[in-house]
């Protein structure tokens, strides 16, 4: 494990950043239509990047002129050429930790969000050795944390030593079956240079990923949290939204604090896939697939923290009033930074959303 005298700490995504890792989409079981609709989501999230900080792209070979030619007018990109199974940067890039003047990457072991148990997909080699190839290429020293299964978007960091994860997804008998809670939390605590893992018991409703924690509960700062939220008995988001606000309510954070905890509702009606959706998608053989009318996890909590600004999903359609509505309380909530609205209808589409394709490299002079 990563020595504590060492100081190293996942610290918390709205301190200071070096810079944003991102992955150019092609996969077409996640894409359909060879990406295109989603790509004009994915220009808009590399402006707001590169307005602010640094973005390492990574591109398949296959992919490398398409990509340099989209972001060709912005400064402040990095194209790095790496073979990967799809564009879930949260999940198969390193998560960094930091201390005084030194940045570590994590290599955590990666395997579909299921491996044979109930993996997304069968092929995931490439997205596995992702990791340790990003960090030779930035010159970043890396710690194989295999064979531990863990994605990035399954924890969150508060960078004064608490980890908030769910349950639904650690314990997930596809991540850590021979491992017991505690000593996940010790894993956890060690790599991450945490003292408290808080475990909330669930996620958002459908979300594929056995619920991860960044599409349901995210720190704005130290001791402050927002949570996904529906006042609607009738949705089945209702319980694990009062099962999570009740956990929360009960806990203190590492420091010994009651955490403040903003509701934020997730959009009033359902993004579900449509015909012409599905008709895009070209699926592998083990794949997991999709169906018409399936509800997809949207939810505002997978916003993602730039230096200066927070990236915000909006969904559009019927849910234009929802969309405004986040857009109010983020910016109450986060006063001191420009919220960025994105249209991201098309990146659910895809299985996840903007945190879920971002993953921060913090600043060397980060502390907090």
């Amino acid at each position: 494990m990563i020595p504590k005298e060492t100081g190293f700490r996942m610290r918390g995504e709205f301190s200071e950043h070096l810079g944003t890792v991102m992955i150019f989409p092609e996969r077409p079981g996640s894409w359909p239509y060879g990406a295109q609709p989603a790509l004009p989501a994915f220009r808009k999230i590399w402006e707001a990047i590169t307005a602010d900080e640094q973005l390492f792209l990574i591109v398949s070979p296959a992919m490398r002129d398409k990509a340099q030619s989209m972001v060709q007018d912005l400064e402040r990109v990095t194209l790095l050429t790496i073979p990967q199974n799809d564009a879930w940067a949260r999940d198969t890039a390193p998560t960094f930790v930091s201390a005084p003047g030194s940045i570590m990457g994590i290599n955590w072991q990666f395997n579909a969000w299921g491996g044979d148990y109930d993996g997304l997909y069968t092929d995931y080699a490439e997205d596995d050795a992702l990791a340790p190839a990003l960090c030779e290429m930035l010159d970043i020293p890396v710690f194989d944390a295999h064979p531990f299964v863990l994605e990035g978007g399954s924890i969150h960091s508060d960078g004064n030593g608490t980890i908030l994860v769910t349950e639904s997804c650690l314990l997930s008998p596809g991540r850590n079956p021979s491992m017991t809670k505690d000593e996940i939390a010790d894993m956890l605590c060690r790599c991450l240079g945490g003292s408290k893992v808080l475990w909330l018991p669930r996620g958002i409703y459908n979300d594929e990923t056995n619920e991860h924690v960044d599409n349901v509960c995210a720190f704005l700062r130290p001791g402050e949290v927002v949570l996904a939220w529906t006042d609607d008995p009738s949705d089945p988001q209702y319980p694990l939204s009062c099962a999570c606000l009740e956990y929360l309510e009960s806990v203190t954070d590492a420091e010994g604090r009651r955490l403040t905890i903003h509701k934020l509702p997730i959009p009033a009606h359902p993004v579900c896939i449509t015909q012409h959706d599905l008709d895009g998608f070209t699926f592998a053989e083990g794949e997991d697939t999709r169906e018409v009318g399936e509800r997809l996890a949207a939810s505002y909590v997978n916003f993602y923290f730039t230096n200066h600004s927070v990236l915000l999903p909006q969904f559009g359609g019927d849910n234009a009033e929802s969309d405004a509505q986040a857009v109010r309380l983020m910016q109450a909530w986060c006063p001191d930074r420009r919220i960025v609205p994105i249209p991201a209808r098309e990146l659910i589409v895809g299985g996840g959303n903007i945190h879920c394709l971002t993953q921060q490299i913090p600043a060397i002079s980060c502390v907090r």
